[in-house]
């Protein structure tokens, strides 16, 4: 685990980047650490199933291009992969090494080969033939991004379409500049567009273009969308100044000037997943005092990742566990948030058991602002306008990510149910984008080889 930066004055530099790059040498020397397994349990646990063994081989040979191609073959997003995924729960928690010794760093083994690319702007693929079919993706995200790539090498014309100024999703907004710089997914959507994508930022579906428009002047469309803005408690007070919605503040760190975001000394954090440890740090990196994490569970029940907990204890968070708030406090600025106290009862449908307030145990915690990170919304507008099947905002599809609506696919967040911590992550949205594509090829050749078809003999 690196080391955090403290949290001082020089906001700059507490978000440069906080994992160092391996040196060539520590590189060379991971490397040839590697058993390079034969049934290789490192990329069984990889949702893309990327080639672990042998992208380390081609490390330990200073083959750097032919290590970073085996990576990015599988991975559209491996740069950002690198230094993101949750490679304790994935890969590095398969290595067999981890039964005798420390496991391999497979994370930082890809980081320094994709970097290698990154830092010498190599383009590794071009566009196939031109097929003459065109595909539209809504969402310029991880699944988004990846099902282009793929369609692209297929020799389709490929328009993705995103309601920001910029590609990447997530990656370029919401994961905290200090975990992944803006600089590596801006990379990985530029060499995607390099294969002859286009990408239209600024759009909106329902507003700057109809489903009927998509619908009628593509062959498919992939619906990509990801999540929303974090999800209202609905308590007295949230709408105060000084109240801020996880992504917000992270976003004005990672797409604008940090040192121009100002908190107060005294910082709360409402929820207990990732982006809320995300949201935590980035406080604290912004100069406040004390930042608290209060969660209505325990940490047992908490979502965030046990890397990412014990990172945001090494920045001085403080955690409240057994705590939810039921107003904040203040004229027009936020002065105070309400709590009261939690216990744990039956459990839900998913297994956790219920937290149920204490009776006359409220207590009030002195604040300067309130984030909060309890959960995304669902983009049921984007569904609703598609017309498409979808249980509390979770699109329905089936085994070749089909939607209810004919020529109509969808991947990605907005799929996923939530019933699990591997669920949602950037690297498991890269490959349904993947899987999704080799549907949408599929359907569209089958489509057009029965028409030529019918049109012979005619």
């Amino acid at each position: 685990m690196p080391k955090s930066r403290p949290a001082g004055s020089n906001v700059v530099e507490n978000f440069q980047e906080m994992v160092s790059a391996l040196t060539p040498m520590e590189a060379f020397t991971e490397a040839n650490r590697c058993l390079f397994c034969q049934d290789a349990p490192c990329t069984a646990a990889c949702p893309t199933s990327v080639d672990v063994p042998m992208f380390i081989r081609k490390i330990s040979t200073g083959n750097l291009k032919g290590s970073a191609k085996t990576i990015m073959d599988a991975n559209p997003l491996g740069a950002s992969c690198a230094r993101i995924c949750p490679t304790e729960e994935l890969c590095v928690g398969a290595c067999v090494l981890n039964e005798l010794d420390a496991p391999i760093m497979i994370g930082k083994l890809q980081r320094y080969a994709t970097d290698y690319l990154v830092q010498h702007n190599i383009q590794l693929y071009q566009a196939g033939s031109a097929n003459q079919h065109k595909i539209a993706i809504v969402g310029a995200g991880p699944a988004g991004l990846s099902a282009a790539r793929e369609l692209a090498l297929l020799g389709y014309e490929v328009t993705l379409l995103d309601a920001h100024e910029k590609g990447g999703g997530l990656n370029s907004y919401a994961v905290a500049p200090f975990r992944l710089p803006q600089a590596i997914p801006l990379w990985e959507v530029n060499q995607i567009l390099e294969l002859g994508v286009q990408l239209k930022n600024g759009v909106t579906v329902g507003r700057d273009i109809t489903v009927e428009e998509l619908t009628e002047n593509y062959d498919a469309v992939l619906v990509a969308v990801g999540m929303g803005k974090i999800q209202s408690l609905e308590i007295p007070g949230e709408n105060l100044e000084g109240v801020y919605d996880a992504l917000d503040l992270i976003e004005q760190t990672k797409d604008g000037d940090p040192t121009q975001v100002h908190l107060g000394a005294k910082v709360v954090v409402i929820g207990a997943g990732n982006t809320a440890i995300d949201a935590a740090t980035t406080a604290k990196r912004l100069g406040a005092e004390t930042v608290q994490i209060l969660y209505r569970r325990t940490e047992h029940e908490m979502t965030a990742y046990p890397f990412e907990y014990d990172f945001a204890k090494q920045d001085g968070v403080e955690f409240r566990w057994l705590t939810a708030p039921t107003r904040v406090l203040g004229t027009h600025h936020v002065e105070a948030v309400e709590c009261v106290r939690m216990e744990l009862g039956e459990p839900d449908e998913r297994g956790r058991r219920r937290p149920q307030p204490v009776p006359g145990s409220e207590f009030t915690v002195e604040v300067d602002n309130v984030i909060f990170a309890v959960g995304q919304q669902r983009r049921t507008d984007v569904f609703d306008d598609f017309r498409l099947k979808h249980s509390r905002g979770v699109v329905e599809v089936d085994e070749s990510f089909q939607t209810s609506r004919p020529g109509v696919f969808a991947a990605g967040d907005c799929t996923f149910a939530g019933g699990g911590r591997n669920e949602a992550t950037v690297v498991l949205a890269v490959q349904q984008g993947k899987q999704a594509a080799a549907a949408i090829h599929r359907q569209v050749s089958e489509k057009y080889a029965a028409i030529q078809g019918v049109s012979k003999e005619g």
